[in-house]
């Protein structure tokens, strides 16, 4: 149901997307949807749930492997966050507008909240002389600058090369910001 969801959601928008229409793509009776899901707004919260548990998954993999330096892991993190913003950008542009329907709810804190967290977790280990409020602020600037600039970026196709060259770029801005905060 998730995936005929997400087909409904790419090839109509969140402006025509119904429990009717998914229901019809997964082959299953509307009543048998309902069983799961109990209006839209909660198979769409389902599908972002599903998105941001992804992306905290990617960046807690990325950040926790100390087996490279924060550095390199910050590097492979910007790389791997624009890629998957273009890879997901048209689901991502139509969830966004349905983003009113759940936007506000307990869920939805908490799953940003989790994303904050892993960026928080990184910076303590990769500055571990740095005050709480330090750290905070870093953290906040970075995980926003991911989320706006990907978005941003993102609203158009992008090849490869100018992925990793906005990449690389971007990269560079975060890496320069730490090592000041480091001295």
């Amino acid at each position: 149901m998730l995936a005929a969801a997400v087909q409904v959601l790419r090839a109509e928008g969140a402006a025509r997307f119904t429990t009717a229409r998914v229901a019809e793509r997964a082959g299953v009776s509307v009543g048998s949807l309902y069983q799961y899901f109990p209006n839209k707004a909660a198979i769409l919260f389902r599908l972002q749930s599903d998105e941001w548990l992804q992306t905290s998954a990617l960046l807690r993999d990325i950040l926790k492997d100390r087996n490279h330096s924060a550095d390199e892991r910050l590097r492979t993190l910007v790389h791997a966050f624009l890629r998957s913003e273009c890879d997901e950008a048209e689901i991502r542009t139509a969830l966004a507008d349905a983003a009113p329907l759940y936007r506000n709810a307990p869920e939805a804190d908490a799953a940003r909240e989790a994303g904050s967290l892993i960026i928080v977790t990184f910076l303590r280990e990769a500055l571990p002389t740095l005050d709480q409020a330090t750290v905070e602020l870093a953290a906040d600037l970075i995980e926003t600058t991911l989320s706006q600039v990907g978005s941003r970026f993102s609203e158009r196709p992008r090849t490869e090369q100018e992925i990793g060259a906005y990449a690389d770029a971007m990269a560079d801005m975060f890496c320069a910001y730490l090592a000041r905060l480091s001295r």
